[in-house]
């Protein structure tokens, strides 16, 4: 929960912008913030009337949640250089959502303000109930394979823009749609429309790849309008943005929407809400490393759902944090979150003043800057490397790409299969944990008998479990300790190194007492090594211990086999191959360590001297 007892001792907790503003009276400081705030805007201004088309809003709208949203996430957000405002993820996952509800288009701009304010409402409400964590279920696999999925989709969404068709059928499905506008532009592409398109690109490739820190976008929009006014694009058939509201909007509460419209947005917002943030929380994260911030993701919820919350009353759409617009904003030079505030004032300025200068903007050029803007999204080399780590987790990343791809523009299905995937998968590993049955090496060292190939003895039993210990792998545990039993007919004692088990649950605990009442009966003791402490607390408050015995418990695995000798016959001890061998010379442990490094290229610690090393090194 938020802790608001904190704001009264720390106001900058509730006005993270206390904590830079103070920096800005640095004139180096200010003057650093006012370029990368003016740069930032530069590509700001035409990449967010891209986006807001991508949405299906009108161009303007994108302007509309670019003045007061970056502002806002900035004053209350926890990092400096996080650059707000309209992204492609997120403007295409709102037109996916609106366009089967929206019968008009002013039912459609209802509904993406009323959705900005849900996205708002949810984040906001993540953050100060402190539950960031939620993003960590999305997995690494399910990122990169939604990411790469969506940026196809928004790119080729572009290309009916790119060659001026219009009359083709819309599918049910993305891929037929683009079908379908191939199939047009066979026969009815608009020329100079595809020309002015292709120009745009040529552009900002070229200024992309021979000047990297010039305004490639905001030169190729300028390009691409002088020459449509110059021409007469809009009169020979071409689409241009035309008229833009001159004017900041005013805050308004959207109205007319009805009850089960917003049932049905409920769980795109949701979507859209995690999406973003987990979008602009990377961001953040990549920076702070960089810059050496502290980061704080609940705050950062708290900022990025104020923002979201300004844009659906001023007349924008849900916004996020941008990859490209922040990276433009740090090696821009931006220091503190002033940077935000100058990039806000001159898209007001651009509201006020130079809308009119943007009549003549082609719409090719939008989608090609949104085209341009996704490109570097595709990167097949992460889902590979996933592959490589776990073959599970490359499946995962690949079947959240095709799905997504299949089913757009519902993306939502992609995304939550794959989560369902990932934890599904997660499960079932946790299912069946490593096991191992341990035994004294050579060197002094407790090691995996089978992989070792070391004797075993035959009354005493020692197994790792390295896993928690809950009630999908109860089952699991239980029946390889008797499994371990069955092959071991002279066994009178059951070790449970217990190191690797960090948690337990009802289930587990439940299982220790069958497992106890099993052994007893096949007269075998069991004995429990290296509990930690959260666990022993665990069993300790069932009862577990006080019916088992307390002294069944030991710190160390050495002390569990102490007492075990104990009760044997005397002279087992020294013949046990649980008992640690008499220390090797100099000469034989460095033929050992040779003979290993040879065969496992493995590096073997030094040997322990006596007992008492063991101990101290078990501890």
């Amino acid at each position: 929960m938020y802790n608001f007892k904190a704001l009264f001792t720390n106001p900058a907790r509730l006005l993270p912008f206390l904590a830079w503003i103070g920096n800005c009276k640095n004139p180096k400081i200010l003057q650093a913030d006012i370029i990368a705030g003016v740069t930032v805007a530069l590509v700001l201004v035409p990449q967010s009337m891209a986006y807001a088309q991508l949405a299906g809003l009108p161009p303007y709208y994108g302007l509309y949640a670019s003045f007061l949203p970056g502002i806002v996430a900035a004053l209350f957000g926890s990092s400096r250089q996080l650059a707000t405002g309209p992204v492609a993820v997120v403007s295409l996952m709102t037109a996916a959502a609106l366009e089967p509800l929206a019968l008009s288009p002013e039912l459609y701009v209802v509904y993406a303000l009323t959705m900005a304010l849900m996205v708002g409402v949810f984040q906001f409400s993540l953050g100060v109930l402190r539950l960031g964590v939620l993003v960590d279920f999305l997995s690494h696999p399910v990122v990169i394979g939604f990411t790469n999925a969506a940026a196809i989709i928004i790119g080729t969404s572009q290309l009916s823009k790119i060659f001026g068709v219009t009359n083709y059928e819309k599918g049910e499905h993305q891929y037929e749609t683009i079908w379908n506008v191939v199939v047009t532009a066979t026969t009815d592409t608009h020329m100079l429309t595809l020309a002015m398109g292709l120009l745009a690109i040529a552009i900002m490739m070229t200024l992309k790849k021979l000047a990297p820190k010039a305004p490639n976008v905001l030169i190729a929009v300028v390009v691409t309008t002088a020459l449509s006014w110059a021409m007469g694009f809009a009169e020979q058939g071409g689409s241009v943005v035309g008229e833009v509201p001159a004017g900041i909007t005013m805050p308004v509460l959207p109205t007319g929407v009805q009850w089960d419209v917003l049932v049905q947005l409920m769980s795109t917002a949701v979507v859209i809400s995690i999406i973003g943030f987990m979008e602009a929380i990377s961001i953040a994260k990549a920076m702070a490393a960089q810059t050496r911030q502290r980061l704080d993701p609940n705050q950062e919820l708290i900022g990025q759902g104020l923002s979201n919350l300004v844009s659906g009353l001023f007349q924008g759409y849900a916004v996020s944090g941008s990859f490209s617009r922040s990276a433009v904003n740090i090696s821009a030079g931006a220091i503190t979150g002033f940077s935000s505030v100058v990039t806000g004032a001159v898209v007001g300025l651009t509201l006020l003043v130079l809308t009119p200068l943007l009549y003549h903007l082609p719409q090719a050029t939008l989608a090609a800057v949104i085209m341009m803007a996704v490109i570097n999204l595709v990167k097949i080399r992460p889902i590979i490397e996933a592959w490589k780590v776990q073959p599970h987790d490359g499946m995962v990343a690949i079947v959240t790409f095709m799905l997504t791809l299949i089913v757009a523009p519902h993306l939502e299905t992609g995304i939550v299969v794959g989560v369902i995937l990932s934890l599904g998968l997660f499960l079932f590993r946790t299912m069946r944990p490593n096991i191992a049955v341990l035994s004294r090496h050579m060197d002094g060292t407790l090691r995996d008998a089978e992989a070792a190939k070391l004797s075993t003895c035959d009354n005493i039993s020692l197994i790792r479990f390295d896993g928690p210990l809950y009630f999908a792998n109860t089952g699991f545990f239980f029946d390889t300790v008797l499994d371990r039993v069955a092959k071991k007919p002279n066994l009178k004692f059951v070790v449970i190194d217990a190191e690797g088990i960090n948690e337990i649950d009802a289930t587990g605990e439940e299982m220790l007492h069958e497992l106890v009442t099993r052994l007893e009966s096949l007269g075998i003791e069991l004995l429990m090594a290296r509990v930690k402490k959260p666990v022993m607390d665990i069993l300790k408050r069932s009862g577990f211990v006080e019916h088992w015995g307390r002294d069944k418990f030991f710190r160390l695995r050495t002390h569990a086999f102490n007492y075990a000798w104990g009760k044997l016959e005397e002279g087992h001890k020294d013949t046990c191959p649980l008992h640690i061998a008499t220390p090797l010379s100099d000469e034989e442990f460095v033929e050992v360590v040779e003979a290993e490094a040879e065969a496992e290229a493995t590096i073997v610690p030094m040997p322990p001297k006596d007992e008492a090393e063991v101990q101290k090194a078990e501890s």
